[in-house]
């Protein structure tokens, strides 16, 4: 990998500002502490300069700068990477957030989405003609990132991963060339994309197959004071093993959040929440969500026929952009009666009302796709657990609940059964994300990145490093 360097401002206005159509900053430029800013508020780092390219000619001229100064590169979609890689100290920043644009073709049931749009542009345009595509759980997440990852979302047990709808994508590569990448079409490069992360080009759209789901779907939350976490637990192992794929579900530990549908005397109240999006005929979802609303002594169910949008929106206010933000994460075996108690010891243990555990059931299509289709690894697990320290600037529960991650992660050690690339943050080395693959398919992905950037030029990322 090349040494890199460091530009002027003049340099690089003279020099790759001529060639944009698109605004480039520099640190004099009047918006660039706001440029610079992503979701994570904990990471503050001062790039050189930063590319807001506005197509796909913008990003083959930033990427050519870049490697003729020899340049760190980081590649912004929508910022939302807990690790922060959207921005990089001293080098350029490829910024795609100008390029949000979605076309949807309701006759093929695709849409073409560009590498800066955002999870609620795709559901806005696609939900105008009933159809989705599993997306973020959150609307402000990154179309790119969250694709290149894999893709977990509500819609995952029935549909796939973002990764298993994906058709083709246009690709900057580390030459500066574009590529299209389909099966048919560098088809190693187009395996390497569905799960390897950003580590072999700048993708500038992608092509998505869409499934009707309908524009209101039976949704949402059931509250259950903490006290009861071991009971739910048990009973949620038990309903959800045999639970339809229309069934996505997600167990949150944490405080009842201060969210408008949540009654004032439940806020910052610890409890645990089974939230849920049944990807099917409402009628078929009341009967399947019966049992799981009659369970025990719920404090509050909001379950009940919501419009899509609004169900994957329905959690942004809870993680919002510039908060402080520390995960750990693992994958998980199915839950035995020592794994549900050890989660109930830790889950309630952080000290910022906003940190919260969160735990996701995977299963049904997820796992039907042969483990060597994609580069997608750990299929065949049953659930993702992230343990998520939040808190806002000024305040003084980072040190705390990070404490309160790593103890909890560690406390899981003979339960863990891989991780979700997406999910690691700017500490994992390089042994977790050789982790989130498994050898075979890291071995694989190394000798991809050989082939398309052999000086490991895209490295800012949960790097694979070339073979």
């Amino acid at each position: 990998m090349a040494t890199r360097t460091a530009i002027s401002d003049a340099s690089a206005t003279d020099e790759l500002g001529g060639s944009l159509r698109g605004e480039l900053l520099v640190p004099s430029s009047p918006d660039y502490d706001a440029a610079r800013r992503i979701w994570n508020g904990a990471i503050d780092r001062r790039p050189a300069c930063i590319a807001r390219c506005t197509g796909v000619a913008d990003v083959v001229a930033a990427v050519r700068f870049a490697r003729a100064h020899e340049l760190e590169i980081a590649v912004r979609g929508g910022g939302h990477n807990v690790a922060g890689t959207a921005v990089c100290d001293d080098g350029i920043v490829i910024d795609l957030s100008a390029m949000r644009a979605v076309w949807v073709d309701p006759a093929s049931r695709t849409a073409r989405v560009q590498g800066g749009a955002l999870w609620g542009d795709v559901d806005h345009e696609t939900q105008a003609h009933g159809l989705a595509v599993t997306g973020g759980i959150v609307s402000h997440t990154g179309v790119a990132g969250l694709t290149l990852g894999g893709g977990i979302g509500w819609l995952m047990r029935k549909h796939g991963l973002t990764v298993d709808n994906l058709l083709s994508a246009h690709v900057v590569t580390a030459e500066g060339k574009t590529l299209r990448v389909s099966e048919d079409e560098h088809p190693d490069l187009f395996w390497a994309l569905r799960g390897g992360g950003g580590n072999f080009g700048v993708v500038t759209s992608f092509d998505f197959r869409l499934h009707p789901v309908g524009t209101d779907v039976l949704a949402g939350p059931i509250l259950w004071d903490a006290a009861d976490t071991d009971n739910v637990l048990r009973f949620y192992r038990d309903f959800v093993h045999d639970a339809p794929d229309e069934l996505g579900t997600v167990v949150r530990f944490g405080t009842a959040p201060p969210l408008p549908d949540i009654p004032e005397e439940l806020h910052w109240r610890p409890v645990v929440i089974v939230a849920s999006c049944y990807a099917g005929p409402i009628e078929a979802a009341e009967r399947v969500l019966r049992p799981l609303r009659a369970f025990g002594a719920p404090l509050l169910d909001l379950v009940g026929p919501t419009p899509y949008v609004d169900h994957q929106s329905g959690l942004d206010s809870t993680v919002r952009h510039g908060w402080n933000y520390y995960w750990k994460s693992t994958y998980l075996p199915e839950l035995s009666d020592d794994l549900v108690d050890v989660i109930t010891e830790h889950a309630f243990s952080a000290s910022s009302p906003r940190s919260y555990a969160a735990l996701f059931h995977l299963g049904g299509a997820v796992s039907r796709v042969s483990p060597g289709d994609t580069a997608f690894g750990n299929r065949e697990v049953s659930h993702a657990l992230t343990l998520d320290a939040v808190w806002q600037p000024g305040e003084d529960y980072g040190d705390q609940d990070v404490a309160w991650t790593r103890g909890f992660f560690a406390s899981l050690d003979r339960f863990r059964d891989g991780v979700y690339v997406n999910f690691l943050d700017a500490d994992e080395g390089h042994d977790r994300v050789r982790e989130a693959y498994g050898d075979a398919v890291y071995d694989r992905l190394a000798g991809v990145k050989t082939t398309y950037d052999p000086d490991n030029a895209f490295h800012h990322n949960k790097n694979i490093q070339p073979g």
